[in-house]
Order: C-alpha cells, then sequence, then structure tokens
C-alpha cells in the first residue's frame, strides 16, 4: 500500500514551486490531492498532472486571506469525500525591504498570506480532525524563521510566527490526535528564486555545506514522510531541510 493512500490532502500554494512537487509526490504516494491556488491556470495544470499521475485530484481557486473562501473549499471537500486528512500549508509569498525602506503595505501583504493565511486554513480544518480523532496539519516556515535574514523582516516575522503556531497547535491538538509540524527549507530551485541574479544564487550556494541549491522535491519528501503514518510519534518539530546552511 502506498504511504498516503486515500488521505484527503489540501494543499495551498500547489500550482507551482514547493506545492506543486508536494502535490505531485502526494499523488505519486496515493493520497486524494485537493490543489489550491490563486489562479485558475496554475490550479487547474496542477490538477490535470496529478490526474495524469494517476490520482484522485480537484482543484479550487483559493485566497488564503480570505476566511469566507478558506470556509467555502473546506466545506464542498468535506462534502465530497467526507474528511480532511492532511493540510500542507505552503502558500507564501515575499516583499522584501529593508527595515528602513519597508512599506506598511509590503509589511501587511506578506503577514496577511504568510501568517493569517496559516492561521484561516488550519482553523478550518482543525473542528473535522479533532472530531475524526486524526489528522495532520504541515507548516511552510524556512531557515528565515530559524535565523532571520536581511531585507526580510516581514517573511522572517511570519516563518518564526508559524513556528510558533506548530509549537502551540501542538500541545492543543496532539491529545486530540492531531499532528502538527514545519517544515523549515533552506534555498530551493523554485521560481520565486530564480527571479534572483545570478551572482546572489552562486552567493548561496557558496554557503551551502552541499554545494547546491535544494530542489522542490526534497522538500516534497519531507511533507510526504511528515504527513504519513511512519511520522506517527512526530509532533511540534520542525524539520530545517537546508543543505547544512546553518552549521
Amino acid at each position: 500500500m502506498k504511504r498516503l493512500e486515500n488521505k484527503v490532502s489540501l494543499i495551498t500554494g500547489a500550482a507551482q514551486g514547493i506545492g506543486l512537487a508536494t502535490a505531485l509526490k502526494f499523488a505519486a504516494e496515493g493520497a486524494i490531492v485537493i490543489v489550491c491556488d490563486v489562479k485558475q491556470v496554475g490550479v487547474d495544470a496542477a490538477v490535470a498532472q496529478c490526474q495524469a499521475a494517476g490520482a484522485t485530484a480537484v482543484g479550487f481557486v483559493m485566497d488564503v486571506t480570505d476566511r469566507a473562501m478558506v470556509d467555502a473549499v473546506v466545506t464542498q471537500v468535506k462534502e465530497r469525500f467526507g474528511r480532511i486528512d492532511v493540510l500542507v500549508n505552503n502558500a507564501g509569498i515575499t516583499q522584501d525591504a529593508r527595515l528602513q525602506k519597508m512599506t506598511l503595505e509590503q509589511f501587511d501583504r506578506v503577514i496577511d498570506v504568510n501568517l493569517r493565511g496559516v492561521f484561516h486554513c488550519s482553523q478550518a480544518v482543525a473542528d473535522g480532525m479533532v472530531a475524526q480523532g486524526s489528522g495532520v496539519i504541515l507548516n511552510a516556515s524556512s531557515v528565515v524563521g530559524l535565523y532571520g535574514n536581511f531585507g526580510q523582516t516581514n517573511y522572517a516575522a511570519t516563518k518564526f510566527g508559524v513556528i510558533g503556531f506548530t509549537k502551540t497547535w501542538s500541545r492543543e491538538l496532539g491529545p486530540k490526535g492531531v499532528r502538527i509540524n514545519a517544515v523549515a527549507p533552506g534555498f530551493i530551485a523554485t521560481p520565486m528564486v530564480a527571479a534572483m541574479p545570478e551572482k546572489v544564487i552562486k552567493g548561496m550556494e557558496a554557503k551551502i555545506p552541499l554545494g547546491r541549491l535544494g530542489r522542490p522535491e526534497e522538500i516534497a519528501n519531507t511533507y510526504a514522510f511528515l504527513a504519513s503514518d511512519e511520522a506517527s510519534y512526530i509532533n511540534g518539530t520542525v524539520i530545517e531541510v537546508s543543505g547544512g546552511i546553518s552549521l
């Protein structure tokens, strides 16, 4: 039997990068994949790729900052499949600037998506998971949420904050059979990173003991393990997947 056989798994930000890799990995592991992202064309493409891998997959246009939209998606998924077993809170954005230059709009937008969005989605699925006595919530943190990073006041705050969510919810929901963990990726070869100047990317690679950026699939593999019963005694943990950049 595959590791995630028939586990109804909702993945936010699933149309590209780590989110798409995670959707495809979950599909390969037998999950029922619920693809959520902000653009219809991306959602449709990701669903098609999951279905091509042999999975049951459906997609929803969903903005994690819109609570009514999140609640509506969760309701529709539960009406169709009866439950949600796994939530991967992957959706995230950056709007970088140094403290002295950052606008309130930049600050608020990143907080809304990366922190409030994780709260919205997790709260929307929590009652159902508690009622069924099982479930897994996986939160996307970052090495920036462990060590900070120049020019990322807003992003660092959200990724530290997500660790706070993880530690708190694991205490609240663990006794009810729901596991909460976070993954802290290092620098991963995603569209977001690819937009950086080559000189910056080379500089990153030089700081990583493994000498390269990570691949989205390497983060997806970590999520798949944490979502599976193989990780049944892992709760409240942050797993850094960074090639050793923090050493």
